[in-house]
């Protein structure tokens, strides 16, 4: 089986149900509180895995329940997890997660023991980079860990999808040679500098990032699908249509479900496909882990 190597954040989701997000000074009544393994690392590791990719998953857990619960989800879910580090007396990340009515969310995290996975910890694993056949990270670990990842990656030759979120500017070199850029329209706007405003906005950005050196680029929208643009042109994949209760996680469903198909198909188009009918089962019940399908589940 090919391997999935992902390098990223692992965190406790303290969830809570509001009718409606507050606005800033506000206090809504919530409900149905609860605690759940998330982190966007390990969010797609979780995918990957269940979904049949063969997944080796890289970060720091503390020395805490949260950190011991971490690991159990990504082990449950057929993750490896032998090198997922513990950082002694130091808490485990932590994510506030509040989502209202419509499915739409708004969170708060605290890094925690992810932002001890250092430099140094990624270049003893160079070796495990190296047998990969995808490379994924995203931006809850230190910059300059996943610099590094990046770095030994494209010297081994290793495609690396990168899911740029949270968003942040990058220098281009960050963005030469990646197989995959997978961002949502803020991120997009946020690594181009360009307003996304009309659909026609998206291309245009997502061009000037395959400039940079990017071989494709696959942008979420939400209800409004998926746009794929690489140097043939740009393809739109319609979203399925579902009765959304949670969004949390479903862009972390996208990317993982995207690497397992990929990995088994090399068709980019197929795995979006795939990728999307995972996200749309995903945003179907609450929570991140909780709500991302097994491979049964799609069938």
């Amino acid at each position: 089986m090919a391997k999935i190597l992902i390098i990223g954040s692992a965190n406790a989701d303290l969830m809570l149900a509001v009718p409606v997000l507050p606005k800033p000074g506000e206090t809504v009544r919530g409900r149905d509180f609860v605690v759940a393994p998330g982190g966007k690392g390990a969010n797609q590791a979780v995918a990957a895995a269940r979904l049949g990719g063969e997944v080796s998953f890289v970060g720091c857990i503390g020395d805490d329940a949260f950190g011991s619960s971490l690991r159990g989800a990504l082990s449950d879910s057929g993750v490896d997890v032998s090198h997922l580090q513990v950082a002694a007396g130091v808490a485990s990340g932590i994510a506030m997660v509040m989502t209202e009515a419509s499915g739409e969310n708004s969170i708060a995290i605290s890094g925690g023991a992810n932002d001890r996975l250092m430099p140094e910890d990624i270049d003893v694993l160079a070796a495990l980079i190296g047998q990969a056949s995808l490379l994924i990270c995203q931006f809850e670990s230190p910059m300059a860990t996943v610099e590094r990842a990046l770095e030994l990656a494209r010297s081994r030759g290793v495609p690396v999808l990168l899911n740029p979120a949270p968003a942040r500017p990058i220098a281009d070199s960050w963005l030469d040679g990646l197989r995959f850029l997978v961002p949502n329209r803020h991120e997009l706007a946020t690594l181009s500098g360009l307003a996304i405003n009309h659909p026609g906005d998206i291309e245009v950005a997502a061009r000037q990032l395959l400039a940079s050196g990017v071989q494709t680029v696959i942008v979420t929208l939400g209800r409004d699908g998926v746009a794929h643009i690489d140097s043939a042109g740009i393809t739109i994949h319609p979203a399925p249509v579902v009765d959304a209760v949670d969004t949390t996680g479903a862009g972390d469903t996208f990317v993982g479900a995207f690497a397992a198909h990929w990995c088994r198909s090399a068709d980019t188009d197929a795995a979006i496909a795939f990728a999307q009918r995972a996200a749309a089962f995903s945003v179907t019940s609450r929570g991140a882990q909780a709500s991302m399908p097994w491979l049964a589940d799609l069938d």
